[in-house]
């Protein structure tokens, strides 16, 4: 062989192609991305705390299990708005003064919000050590 201009191993041109190629893994799956689902939720005006809410509605005797504040109030209706006439964006006749208590409007509607679940619901959670153990498998 003759005189090579570089001395080092990577310049040989017949090593280059000598050498196998690693192999590449199929790519023809699709892998979704875990995403976190979203829900509908309605929550306490006073303590934020989730309440389920029945086929009807919510019933204007229903109280929050947390904080037992009524949930039938004008801060936990769709039409809650302070900048409006009478703090209501339906078309009421008269002022409702005490807006976290419980009222009879009619047009009243469970406010709902769109949340991203994550974390997991109570009945998967089995024990609080167990899951951290988890975290620090060997």
């Amino acid at each position: 062989m003759g005189e090579r201009k570089y001395k080092q191993r990577g310049y040989k041109e017949e090593e280059r192609e000598q050498r196998p190629k690693p192999a590449v893994p199929p790519r023809n799956e699709v892998r979704s991305p875990r995403m976190p689902a979203f829900r509908e939720v309605t929550r306490c005006a006073r303590c934020g705390t989730m309440v389920n809410i029945e086929v009807g509605g919510i019933a204007e005797d229903q109280q929050c299990p947390k904080c037992h504040n009524d949930l039938h109030t004008c801060k936990n209706c769709v039409s809650f708005d302070p900048g409006a006439r009478f703090q209501c964006r339906k078309p009421i006749t008269e002022r409702i003064p005490k807006k976290d208590e419980r009222n009879t409007c009619t047009l009243f509607e469970p406010r709902k919000t769109i949340e991203r679940e994550t974390t997991a619901a109570a009945s998967q959670v089995k024990d609080a050590r167990s899951d951290f153990d988890k975290l620090f498998k060997p």
